[in-house]
């Protein structure tokens, strides 16, 4: 097939998504499909290439790694040239018009909340993972924790924070204060008393307008996958220096992760029900990933859903999958497998 996989964008997981992008490129290619890597945001440059027909035959890319700190955005902006479709680069919607399917390689704001598979929708574009409405629900750490609560999938107590409310806020300690649309951890943070909140809220108001102030869970750390409504194996994350923030979630050697995890069958039973309860509670669709903690007696709480996880050398889909036999390659052709039988079920009823 032909497969344009987007990646890149201006979210703070920029960097992230480039090397989703790349491996998932690579893997696709090894596959013998033709994929191409484009960032969404920057452009692709088709000088001398017609892609109204075939694609070229891709070849495989440089291994990439993930910097240790959140890109510098202002930065990315300022780079791109003059030519773009709005928030699209140059030749973006040509190339992607042009792919039998588009696999979102894009991690965080305007890539996973929606926005481009609103568009894409529009102008009857096919790509991987769920729709615009569950991307946007899934996105919003305050919507999704709503949904999760009447659901009866159990979450972190919490509250919506902006800079015109959070005079009124007075969480109990300790707590977390999270940025509420953002990913990979960015400008998420642990305050243990007033002070450590005011500089929380600081940090986390740099990033976004509003956040999520919840109730601090001490225990274990899990994530649950979900393709195609079936819950994959429990990964147990447990990072050597500090929480599960950017730095330990991308550099190889900061976190120790174990797949299966070492829980008995019943809290593993447990946990992979709730993934799916709230999988369904949010509609996704196609293939997810569910964040949890877990504490000593058992109690377990959804923190978030991922709705395009990472495809990195240390993200935990592919380890969850690979637990099950289905090594990286497999795992992202049937990603585009099951994404492509929606778009076909779907012809095939009109």
């Amino acid at each position: 097939m032909n497969i344009v996989v987007l990646a890149g964008g201006i979210s703070t997981e920029r960097d992230v998504s480039i090397v989703t992008g790349t491996m998932v490129t690579n893997a696709l290619v090894a596959k013998g499909h033709k994929a191409v890597l484009a960032d969404v945001f920057m452009g692709y440059d088709m000088e001398g290439n017609d892609y109204s027909g075939e694609f070229l035959t891709a070849h495989t890319l440089p291994a990439a790694k993930v910097p240790e700190t959140a890109p510098d955005l202002e930065a990315v902006r300022k780079k791109r040239g003059e030519s773009a479709d709005g928030f699209f680069g140059k030749n973006i919607l040509s190339l992607c018009k042009a792919a039998d399917i588009v696999f979102l390689a894009l991690h965080g704001e305007d890539g996973e909340d929606g926005k481009i598979q609103a568009a894409f929708d529009l102008f009857g574009i096919r790509y991987t993972g769920t729709d615009y409405l569950s991307s946007a629900l899934a996105m919003n750490k305050d919507m999704t924790k709503e949904i999760l609560e009447r659901n009866g999938v159990p979450t972190p107590k919490g509250h919506t924070v902006t800079k015109d409310n959070y005079k009124d806020i007075r969480p109990d300690f300790p707590c977390m204060v999270k940025p509420a649309c953002g990913g990979s951890s960015v400008g998420i943070t642990i305050a243990n008393n007033e002070d450590e909140y005011a500089k929380s809220l600081e940090e986390a108001f740099y990033w976004e307008d509003k956040l999520v102030v919840e109730d601090y869970i001490k225990g274990r750390e899990f994530s649950v996958g979900v393709i195609a409504g079936r819950a994959l194996p429990v990964i147990e994350i447990a990072p050597v220096v500090g929480f599960y923030d950017y730095k330990n979630k991308y550099q190889a050697g900061s976190t120790v992760e174990t797949c299966p995890a070492d829980i008995s069958l019943i809290h593993t039973r447990k946990m992979q029900e709730y993934a799916c309860m709230a999988f369904d509670a949010l509609r996704l669709s196609g293939y997810a990933r569910m964040d949890f903690m877990m504490r000593d007696n058992g109690d377990m709480f959804c923190l978030e859903a991922n709705t395009l996880p990472g495809m990195t050398a240390t993200s935990l889909l592919p380890q969850e999958a690979r637990a099950e036999g289905m090594e990286f390659e497999e795992l992202c052709e049937y990603l585009i497998n099951i994404s492509m039988e929606k778009y076909n079920s779907s012809e095939v009823t009109q």
